[in-house]
């Protein structure tokens, strides 16, 4: 039975260079040797040991502009700058021309002290102005920023932003005349010492003044998003850019709530200046990431690469440094399923079959840029919960009263997580005696009870009780080439069960006799050659 992730070929998308412009020297005070010094010096520090080497060349140069750090959050601060006094705090008032080089917010106290029952979540949000803007050019949940979605990870490490007691970010922000970075909670707590002890503790922003700044230097953009959709209806839009720029990274989520499996062939599309067709497409989710055949089991945290399972789905980063991908006029990002993955856009059309996907996009443009999408409330930012069929509501099940109408004794959906005995009168029980559960098909009917070989169901009955025992199986999947299954039912053989991937009734009639020491065993028996397996998914038991 196939399990996990949905598993394809690796993709063999074609890799389109970068095409973003490049800065000139300026006798060491040049806005593009001190970003590309301090690019180099970070990658040298995140790849040390990973094989690769960054180029240090200019390290030692001597370069002008004052560095200087304001601090925030911290006791030591300034009331305007507490969480004690206001529930949005400026963290950073800049004048420039200047380059940010390094954010850094220190875990909150309460997450410290009592990690097991508080952690930060998307209700901080981090903003950052540039140059007196009215709308801010970043504009995401703190945690995802910094490639921490939801607030759940313990450690980040990539070549940009990382994690450990603290938060740290070190993209190069470049500003002419303004910056205005800030914090703004929009959680229920008011202002004071709990709400002080809930937000990060202490934070700086350290940045670097220049005598100029070229005219091709970018203002970093952040955007974050999430939906939950019906990705075979319509696609997964992450980013739409207006003006001039390239984009340099994201950072990823998908699930199926409720579910241990989730798709991975979707497309990564990304559309320039309004072109209908894109420019750069990544053929499965996982290969956008650098991985394949579904993303691996364990986490993988690389520099510029990385996964870790989130839930029961999946988190990835990708930053785009020697590929980023330029636009001159626009940008459109987009996932779904390719044009010609029929059964995906089929697979995933109906109710029950709902992903939940988040992105934040990190690129640089020209202002201004194109108006964001407002940003949901906080209790509708945190990933959905892990119950089936979100968020349609649970799976339709036939109620008490309706099999009470159809004389019906015992209902059991075999292997759906959540309640498998639907209905039972007294004395009806039943139990998986060889097997296991499955519960990763698309619905209506996902689960089963299935083995490789001989499936076995010991049914608990009065003693001496007859009827009707009827029992549904399917192959939703066509396992092992289309399945093939010889059901017996005490030693009653009701023959070889052949093409029923739309889903077959086998019913027989139960005699006292056959139930005089209150059991009836059911087995199913795999006729495949090789590979396949047995299943049943629908048992009851009728009259008598």
């Amino acid at each position: 039975m196939p399990e996990g992730s949905w598993r394809k070929p690796a993709s063999r998308g074609i890799r389109h260079p970068g095409r973003g412009s490049s800065g000139k020297e300026d006798a060491g005070t040049s806005m593009f040797f001190c970003r590309e010094m301090m690019l180099a010096a970070l990658l040298s520090a995140a790849t040390a040991g990973a094989g690769w080497a960054a180029d240090l060349t200019g390290l030692s140069r001597l370069t002008g502009g004052r560095v200087g750090a304001e601090n925030a959050l911290w006791i030591e601060n300034t009331p305007d700058r507490l969480f004690r006094t206001r529930r949005e705090v400026v963290v950073a008032e800049l004048q420039g021309p200047a380059v940010v080089t390094m954010l850094h917010f220190a875990l909150p106290e309460m997450a410290v002290a009592a990690p097991d029952k508080y952690t930060l979540g998307r209700e901080l949000m981090l903003r950052m102005y540039w140059d007196g803007e009215e709308s801010a050019s970043v504009d995401v949940p703190m945690v995802d920023f910094f490639c921490d979605p939801a607030g759940r990870r313990e450690q980040v490490q990539t070549a940009l932003v990382n994690k450990r007691r603290g938060w740290n970010s070190y993209f190069p922000m470049p500003f002419r005349r303004s910056a205005r970075i800030l914090l703004a909670y929009e959680g229920p707590e008011p202002p004071g010492d709990r709400l002080w002890s809930m937000m990060p503790c202490y934070s700086y922003v350290m940045y670097r003044s220049v005598p100029t700044l070229e005219a091709d230097e970018g203002y970093l953009h952040a955007q974050w998003r999430q939906r939950g959709l019906l990705l075979g209806h319509s696609e997964y839009e992450a980013l739409t850019a207006a003006g001039r720029g390239k984009f340099v990274g994201w950072n990823v989520t998908v699930r199926r709530p409720g579910w241990p499996s989730y798709p991975v062939d979707m497309n990564e599309n990304f559309f320039i200046d309004g072109e209908t067709e894109p420019r750069v497409s990544f053929q499965g989710i996982e290969d956008a990431f650098g991985f394949s055949w579904g993303f691996p089991e364990t986490e993988n945290v690389f520099p510029l690469t990385g996964y870790w399972p989130f839930f029961k789905g999946a988190a990835a980063y990708r930053f785009f440094l020697q590929d980023a991908i330029s636009f001159e006029k626009s940008l459109r990002l987009t996932i779904a399923f390719g044009p010609r993955e029929k059964d995906f856009h089929e697979g995933y059309s109906h109710p029950g079959t709902m992903l939940q996907l988040s992105t934040t996009c990190y690129w640089y443009q020209t202002e201004p840029h194109a108006p964001f999408p407002p940003m949901p409330p906080p209790d509708e930012r945190e990933p959905a919960p892990e119950q089936l069929w979100w968020p349609d509501g649970r799976a339709p099940e036939p109620s008490a009263e309706e099999l009470k109408a159809r004389g019906v004794r015992f209902y059991m959906l075999c292997g759906r997580p959540e309640g498998e005995v639907v209905f039972a009168e007294e004395g009806f029980a039943a139990r998986l005696l060889r097997g296991r559960t499955f519960a990763g098909w698309l619905p209506p009917v996902y689960h089963c009870f299935n083995d490789p070989d001989e499936l076995q169901i010991e049914l608990t009955v009065p003693a001496g009780a007859g009827g009707t025992l009827r029992m549904f199986a399917i192959d939703a999947d066509g396992y092992g080439g289309g399945r093939r299954q010889r059901v017996w039912v005490d030693e009653s053989d009701l023959g070889e069960l052949i093409g029923f991937r739309e889903g077959r009734w086998l019913e027989t009639t139960i005699t006292p006799d056959m139930t005089a020491d209150g059991r009836l065993l059911i087995r199913a028996e795999d006729t495949l050659p090789t590979g396949g397996n047995a299943v049943i998914s629908i048992i009851e038991w009728i009259g008598g």
